[in-house]
């Protein structure tokens, strides 16, 4: 066969050679959608021009806080004794951490429920500790 050399092989469709895609949120090794979050930041208008890793950097934040909050939720979940993380557990968690809480303080979580709140005076004192 005169005409057919590896070069011609290479040139052809379909051959094979081309590497398999990978996604955004593969390179930034996030589990968060680099792609959609690059697409949200764009149609949000927040600046003229947006660089290619701003949807990786967004992703891993947003990953880092849910990780954050789940993982305080699953310890008070954890000391309730309670198998399933519910709103509350959200809730309490995320108005025990002083962080959290600042990043949170006007979102309201839906049957997430208050905080417990109990005054140092409505405390009875405790046995052998002196009283004012």
């Amino acid at each position: 066969m005169p005409g057919k050399t590896k070069a011609n092989k290479s040139r052809r469709s379909g051959s094979g050679n081309r590497s398999k895609t990978v996604s955004g949120s593969t390179r930034a090794g996030t589990l968060f959608p680099v792609g959609r979050l690059n697409r949200y930041i764009k149609q949000g208008r927040y600046s003229e021009r947006v660089g290619s890793s701003a949807g990786a950097f967004m992703a891993s934040v947003l990953e880092y806080i849910t990780a954050e909050i789940l993982e305080l939720a699953g310890d008070l979940a954890e000391q309730g004794k309670a198998k399933i993380i519910k709103p509350k557990h959200i809730n309490l968690g995320i108005r025990s951490d002083s962080e959290l809480f600042k990043l949170f303080h006007s979102v309201q979580i839906s049957e997430g429920g208050q905080p417990v709140a109990i005054h140092d005076y409505l405390v009875p004192p405790k046995k052998g500790s002196k009283t004012e």
